[in-house]
């Protein structure tokens, strides 16, 4: 299961009746951690945890200090100072040398489920909200606010409010259409499943795009390309990564992104094949109204459809995080 929050609130949909849950959020950090402030994690009862707050040093003892809130139904404020020698957090063994606190909160129905299916209900419609949690050790009360179209983006992804409250913007996981279902479409689909984003994979031909093949696409989609210039996943979607290896094909998906809300499109093949393409469809570079990666992904190296689906989700990841996609330690450039 990826750690991606919808994914969290999918499997916890499915079971908040049949076990005891607390949710976790990192609220606060300094120096080095593992995840930043805003960071989830779901615990239940069967000792289970679902979301990462750490690399997997915190999470026992979270769990741990988790019991107590079953027991008084309030939340606890927890820390851990990687800085201190005598703080837990070097009993633990844990070396990062920073700082985290954690915000424990008894999830059930008096507290109305602290709002988390109004949260999975938005984050489903693909809807950007926040999400409002008081920091205390009272009783919990949380609050899912929706960010309007008109909402300026600040730049980060949460925030303190004020003294008691923290708000934590949340997005819905990255929509990409795949258009291509040939062999090499299927790791690409598996990881990017496997990343936690929803995938659109669209193949009008017959024998292609069998769901035993697919079984983790979000759907699969049969329909003629040219037809599809209606569809409401085009308003949506963050990639659209073209790749059914037919020119007439490609040409028809690439003109049909170009009115989309992508905000990277891949085309896999040469630059020569691509003037080909560009040609059928009917466009010109500077007719694009979208920047076109082509060719397609990072400079990782392997030439074998899992290296190549790698190389393709990490340009696409680097694009959607805004990220430079360089090496962290510089390796590559001794």
């Amino acid at each position: 299961m990826s750690n991606r929050i919808s994914q969290l609130l999918r499997h916890w949909t499915a079971n908040r009746d049949k076990q005891l849950w607390v949710l976790a959020t990192i609220i606060e950090t300094d120096g080095s951690s593992y995840r930043k402030a805003g960071a989830m994690m779901l615990i239940n009862d069967l000792g289970q945890y679902f979301g990462l707050l750490s690399g997997g040093c915190l999470e026992s003892d979270i769990m741990r200090q988790a019991r107590r809130c079953w027991e008084n139904q309030r939340s606890r404020i927890i820390e851990y100072d990687m800085r201190e020698e005598e703080d837990l957090a070097w009993q633990l063994g844990i070396g990062c040398g920073g700082m985290v606190r954690i915000l424990l909160q008894p999830v059930h129905a008096k507290n109305d489920y602290l709002k988390l299916e109004e949260l999975n209900h938005y984050l489903e419609a693909r809807q950007e909200v926040e999400y409002v949690q008081q920091v205390d050790e009272g009783l919990p009360v949380n609050e899912v606010r929706v960010i309007g179209k008109s909402h300026t983006d600040t730049g980060s992804s949460s925030s303190k409010e004020s003294p008691q409250l923290f708000v934590h913007r949340l997005n819905p996981a990255p929509l990409i259409a795949v258009f291509g279902a040939g062999v090499d479409a299927r790791p690409l689909v598996a990881m990017a499943c496997e990343l936690g984003w929803q995938v659109l994979l669209v193949d009008p031909r017959v024998g292609y795009a069998k769901p035993e093949y697919f079984t983790k696409a979000t759907e699969i989609i049969r329909q003629p390309i040219a037809q599809l210039d209606s569809a409401s996943w085009l308003g949506q979607i963050d990639v659209a990564l073209i790749l059914t290896h037919n020119i007439k094909l490609d040409a028809a998906a690439l003109r049909l992104v170009q009115g989309s809300s992508a905000k990277y499109v891949g085309l896999l093949g040469p630059t020569h094949r691509t003037d080909r393409v560009l040609a059928i469809a009917e466009l010109s570079r500077s007719d694009l109204s979208k920047p076109l990666a082509n060719p397609v992904g990072l400079r990782l190296g392997g030439e074998l459809p899992e290296s190549i689906a790698l190389s393709m989700l990490a340009e696409a990841h680097a694009v959607l995080e805004k990220a430079d996609g360089l090496s962290i330690s510089g390796i590559l450039n001794q």
